[in-house]
């Protein structure tokens, strides 16, 4: 079943399997952050209008829409 990372539970590891958007450049930004299917992502919390991620050891802080285009 997939689901977006907004709907992750906290402090649990997903496998991202796809990114959903026609936007080149938040595709190539996501890619930077070594956001991109394969990769086992951890959220870290969950924020009002965001939430923190865990990427390759790394931390980062995304809004809500973008947590919406990313499928675990």
């Amino acid at each position: 079943m997939e689901m977006t990372l907004r709907e992750a539970a906290e402090g649990q590891d997903y496998v991202i399997r796809g990114i959903e958007t026609d936007d080149e450049e938040l595709n190539a930004f996501l890619f930077s952050l070594g956001c991109y299917s394969g990769e086992t992502i951890t959220v870290v919390s969950h924020l009002k209008r965001s939430c923190v991620v865990s990427i390759k050891d790394s931390r980062y802080n995304i809004d809500n829409q973008l947590a919406e285009a990313i499928l675990i």
